[in-house]
C-alpha cells in the first residue's frame, strides 16, 4: 500500500528539475514536491510543509549530496532575501534552465511540437547589472530604519546595505541614506495600520552616464527639512543629479503613485541606449539591465536586416527605447503607448536626438491598431507581463497581415498563449524564439519571437 505522507514529515528526495518559479522539483510516490533553494542534482532531506492530493511543498532540512550545478551565493542573505532565487545555481545552468522554461511553455501552453528555441543570449555580467532598485522601508525591533527586500513569500523585510545584482555605484547611497532618514526622524510607513510617511527608497542610475536619481515614495508631500537634506545629498554624491518625492497616499501594493515632485536638481537622468540619448524620469519604465536590452535590440536588428525603406509600428513603445534606434534604420515608425507621460517623454527624446521620422500616439494599442491606414512592413509588440489584449491579436489576424512580427516578452506563458493564437489562425508562422537573460540570479527570462506572414 502506498504511504500517505503528512505535513511535517521528513523525506529524502533527489531534485530532478526546476519549475518556472525557480523551485527544485522532486517526487515521492509519483507525486511532485516543490522545494525552494535547491537545484537539479541535489539530494536532500526535506520537510513537507504543505501536502495536497497532486503535489506538495517542502523545505530543505539537510543537503545530503550537492549538485554539480550548486555554487556558493555571493550575497550573505541570499537564502533569506526574496530579491534573487537562483544565486546558489551556476550561471551556465541558469541560462540553460531559462531556455527550457521558454521551450516548455511553447510546448505545453502554445501547442508547438516543433519549435526552435535558441540558446539564451547574455551579457558578460551576471552581477551588478540592475540600473534601478526600489527598496521597501521598515523599522527594526530596536527602532533602526531599514531598507531591503522581503523574505520570499512574506512581508518580513531583510535589511541590506548592498545588493550584488545592483549597480555597485549605488551601494554607498543605500547604506548612508538610511542613516540620514534615521537622523531626520521622518516616520516609516506601516502597511497594516496605513500610518507613517516613507514607503520606499528608489535609486536609479544611467549605466552609460553614471547619473543618479534618488526618489522617496511617501504619503506626505511636505517632509520637514527635505529641501536641505536633498541639497546635502547632491553635494555629497557628485553623480546624483536629482532628488524626487513620489506621492502615494493610497492603501495599495503599487509602489509609485501618480504624482512625482522634484525637490532638488533634475527630474530626470540622461542615459545612452543603442546610440540614442534618453531622458529617464524616476518612475519611468526602462529595462533594468541596459546592456542586455541593447543585446536584444542588436539581435533583432541583425535578424531583420532593415534596408531603410520599411514602415514600422512599435506597439507598447514606452518612452521610445526601441522606437528611436529602429527609426534610424527605417523609413518611418509609429509608436503606440497608453500612458501619456511616457509618450511625452518619447517625443522629447526624439527631439533631443533630432529624429523626425517617428510619430507617437497616446492610445491603447487595441484601439489604435485597427485604425491604421497602412499595412506596416514590421510590427514590434512589447506588451506587459499579461501579454497582448485579445483585440490586438484579433486585429493582427483579421486585418491585412504585416509581413513580419517581432514579439518581445517577459513572461513565457503569455508569449506561448499569444503565439498559439497568431499561428493557429494560419496567417503567421513562427520562425524561432530567442531568450535573453535580462535578470541573472532570478527565474525571470526575456525573449523575443520572430514571425512571418504565411502569404
Amino acid at each position: 500500500m502506498t504511504k500517505k505522507w503528512q505535513q511535517g514529515e521528513l523525506v529524502e528526495l533527489e531534485i530532478v528539475d526546476l519549475n518556472s518559479s525557480g523551485e527544485g522539483v522532486g517526487k515521492i510516490n509519483g507525486k511532485v514536491v516543490f522545494i525552494p533553494d535547491t537545484v537539479t542534482g541535489d539530494r536532500a532531506l526535506v520537510r513537507l510543509t504543505k501536502v495536497k492530493n497532486k503535489y506538495s511543498y517542502g523545505k530543505i532540512e539537510q543537503l545530503l549530496i550537492a549538485s554539480p550545478y550548486r555554487i556558493r551565493p555571493r550575497c550573505i542573505v541570499a537564502d533569506k532575501c526574496g530579491g534573487c532565487q537562483w544565486q546558489h545555481i551556476d550561471w551556465e545552468y541558469q541560462l540553460d534552465s531559462k531556455r527550457q522554461q521558454v521551450l516548455q511553455a511553447l510546448q505545453r501552453i502554445g501547442g508547438f511540437s516543433q519549435v526552435q528555441v535558441k540558446p539564451t543570449l547574455h551579457t558578460p555580467y551576471s552581477l551588478n547589472y540592475r540600473n534601478k532598485s526600489t527598496y521597501p522601508l521598515g523599522i527594526s525591533a530596536s527602532g533602526q530604519v531599514q531598507a531591503g527586500y522581503y523574505r520570499q513569500g512574506s512581508h518580513q523585510l531583510i535589511n541590506l546595505n548592498q545588493c550584488p545584482v545592483q549597480d555597485a555605484r549605488l551601494h554607498p547611497l543605500l547604506a548612508e541614506v538610511k542613516q540620514d532618514l534615521q537622523k531626520q526622524g521622518w516616520t516609516i510607513y506601516n502597511e497594516k495600520t496605513h500610518q507613517g510617511q516613507l514607503r520606499h527608497l528608489s535609486l536609479r542610475i544611467g549605466n552609460r552616464t553614471g547619473e543618479i536619481l534618488l526618489t522617496l515614495v511617501t504619503t506626505d508631500k511636505n517632509l520637514t527639512e527635505i529641501e536641505a537634506q536633498a541639497q546635502t545629498w547632491l553635494t555629497r554624491y557628485p553623480q546624483l543629479v536629482g532628488v524626487c518625492l513620489n506621492y502615494n497616499p493610497e492603501r495599495t501594493n503599487v509602489i509609485f503613485g501618480q504624482e512625482t515632485i522634484t525637490v532638488a536638481g533634475s527630474s530626470y537622468l540622461r542615459e545612452i541606449f543603442a546610440g540614442v540619448e534618453l531622458n529617464i524620469l524616476s518612475d519611468t519604465f526602462f529595462q533594468v539591465n541596459t546592456e542586455a536590452a541593447e543585446l536584444l535590440l542588436s539581435d533583432i536588428t541583425k535578424q531583420l536586416n532593415l534596408e531603410g525603406d520599411e514602415t514600422i509600428v512599435d506597439a507598447y513603445c514606452g518612452i521610445g527605447t526601441f522606437t528611436l534606434p529602429l527609426a534610424k534604420q527605417a523609413k518611418s515608425i509609429v509608436g503606440i503607448e497608453l500612458h501619456p507621460t511616457s509618450v511625452e517623454q518619447a517625443k522629447q527624446n526624439a527631439n533631443i536626438n533630432q529624429i523626425t521620422n517617428v510619430t507617437f500616439y497616446a492610445e491603447a494599442v487595441e484601439t489604435l491598431l485597427p485604425q491604421l491606414e497602412f499595412t506596416p512592413d514590421l510590427i514590434l509588440l512589447d506588451p506587459p507581463r499579461k501579454g497582448c489584449e485579445p483585440q490586438v491579436i484579433e486585429t493582427l489576424i483579421n486585418l491585412s497581415p504585416s509581413p513580419r512580427i517581432i514579439y518581445v516578452s517577459c513572461k513565457p506563458a503569455t508569449l506561448a498563449r499569444d503565439l498559439n493564437l497568431l499561428c493557429q489562425s494560419g496567417k503567421y508562422q513562427l520562425n524561432f524564439v530567442q531568450p535573453v537573460d535580462f535578470f541573472p540570479q532570478t527565474t525571470h527570462i526575456e525573449s523575443y519571437a520572430y514571425l512571418n506572414a504565411t502569404s
